[in-house]
Parts: C-alpha cells; structure tokens; sequence
C-alpha cells in the first residue's frame, strides 16, 4: 500500500462503480450515476437506496456479504443501462429483449435487470467455480492428495479469472471504462482524505484502493481454495452441489476480509498480506484516467456525500 497517501481523515462507506463514459457512486441514502455525453456535458441521475437491505438481518456479519454482492450486481447492471444509452445508437434489441417486454410490458426494464443479474451469475459461476473443478478433475488419477487437487482447482480458477480481466483490458472501450475505474478510487482517496474535490487535488491520490469489488472478487477466488479442501474431493456431482451450496459462505467471509482491511491502518502487516492480490488485479482494472473523467467522478461524488459526516463511516 505505499502508493497510497497514509494520513487519512476518515473512512467511507460510499462505493462505485465504472460504467460506460461514466460513473456511479452510491453513499448511504441515494445513488448518482453521473455519464460524459457525445456532446461533452455530464448527465446526472440520483435514485433512492433500495431500503430492502437496510433491514438489520441484511448487514449481520457473514450473511450480509452476499447481499451486497446480489444489490451492486442489480445497480450496477441498471446503470450501466443508463450509460450505455447515451452510446446505442445502432444498438438492436434481441429476442430475450422483446419477449420479455412483450411478457412484462411497462415492468420490462425491471425484468431485463434481474434476468441480466442472473445471466451474469449463471456465466460467473459455470466459468470460474465449475469448469475449474471438472478440468481439475482429469488429474485425480496423477494427483491423489485431496488438498493439493483442490490447490490445483483453485489455481486454474485464479488463472481463468486473471486470464479473462488481462484479455479484456486491450479492449479499447474496456480501457477507457478502466481509467473511469481509476477516477473513481481517486476520488474516493481525495474525500477521505478531507480535501476539497477538484481535479487537482483527486489527480495526485493513488487507481488503487482497498476497499475495491475486485479485491473482493479476487479474495473469493482464494478463499474458496480453503474452504473446499474441507470437502475433500467426492464425486463430480456432489463437488459441484457442495461449490455452489458454499458460494455465500465464501462471499461472506470474503466480503468481512474486505472491511477488515478497509478499517485497518495502512501500516498493518495482516492487512497488507490480504490487500495484495486485490492490489495487484487493480493494476489491470485500473488506469489513470484524463482530466474530465475525473470531472465525472466527482460530480457522481459529490452528490451522495450525506450532510451529516457520520452517516457514510465504515
């Protein structure tokens, strides 16, 4: 963590997401979604938290990390939505499109969201939690420790998944979303850092910060390498139930790993060790973005700051 500036004013709970030419940021009470548009002016669109997950069963330790993950999944999918319609121009609707609007008529757009959420679910799952294990699985036969089998499984998945990030970031619209990525850690490091927002001031603060999805994402990754040794390596088909039963379990530790660092000192070895390998995904996810980039993430930022101080604290 070197490169990040040590002397901070406070720690946020105010997250973000890059989207296409734009930026969401989502504080404790609203959401705003802030889109560089063709003509050069930003477009800004605030929306209300979903007040489901405010509920205290939704933020009990371990159970709330896959809840998190299911509502940035939902916002996150609903406005780049909003993004990408100031860059559809040629933009067709498919068959899934038109069924489901001709099924759910004026709901249709909820519907494409949540049927999205479960397509990239579906996706995530089948690419990163079960062909790891049935490539794996071909090497039983050369490989009969049962730790060292699931060593391997989660080693494929770690390479799957840094092999899919690395090929997707030399695309060139990927590229710019990764420098918005960038913008939007900077501007978080300048606020809790209490200094003013403006472009000079977010431009020196680090693309890297510790609180990221993508070291969440990474942290499942390892961690599910621990908790599937438990299980040994049984049959096909129940190390399949047995990954997928286990999924919110490892999302829920992985997600309390993440706010453990976020409210450690930047000079604590543990939280370091864990911080790494989010870090170095983020030199991959993360660019340094232009001047008016930056003017997007803040203008994203500077709506969802709550007018008491102490509403946004990790």
């Amino acid at each position: 963590m070197s490169d990040i500036v040590k002397k901070e004013v406070k720690r946020t709970s105010i997250g973000g997401q890059a989207l296409i030419e734009g930026i969401m940021m989502k504080g404790p009470d609203k959401i705003a979604t802030a889109v560089r548009k063709p003509d050069g002016e930003i477009e800004i669109k605030e929306s209300k938290i979903n007040q489901l997950f405010k509920n205290r069963f939704f933020k009990l330790p371990l159970i709330r990390g896959s809840f998190v993950l299911i509502d940035s999944l939902v916002n996150g999918i609903k406005e780049l939505m909003f993004s990408a319609e100031f860059y559809g121009e040629d933009y067709e609707e498919d068959a899934l499109d038109r069924f489901l609007k001709k099924i759910f008529k004026d709901n249709a757009d909820t519907a494409i969201i949540y049927v999205s959420v479960i397509i990239a679910l579906v996706f995530s799952v089948g690419i990163f939690i079960l062909l790891p294990t049935l490539l794996t699985n071909f090497l039983k036969y050369v490989i009969t420790n049962t730790f060292l089998l699931n060593l391997t499984e989660g080693i494929v998945r770690v390479g799957l998944f840094v092999g899919y990030v690395y090929l997707i970031s030399k695309l060139n619209d990927i590229k710019r979303v990764f420098m918005y990525h960038g913008a939007e850690h900077k501007t978080i490091h300048c606020y809790e850092h209490g200094e003013e927002l403006t472009v000079e001031n977010v431009r020196k603060y680090s693309t890297l910060h510790p609180r990221c999805g993508t070291s969440f994402m990474i942290n499942v990754l390892l961690i599910s390498i621990l908790v599937f040794s438990f299980f040994g390596w049984p049959n096909p088909s129940m190390r399949l139930i047995i990954r997928l039963v286990m999924l919110p379990v490892i999302a829920g530790i992985s997600y309390e790993l993440n706010r453990f660092v976020g409210k450690c000192d930047y000079n604590n070895k543990l939280a370091k060790v864990i911080a790494y390998p989010g870090f170095q995904i983020q030199k991959i996810t993360t660019s340094e973005p232009d001047d008016s980039m930056m003017e997007v993430a803040i203008a994203a930022m500077t709506r969802v700051i709550p007018q008491n101080g102490e509403d946004d604290e990790w």
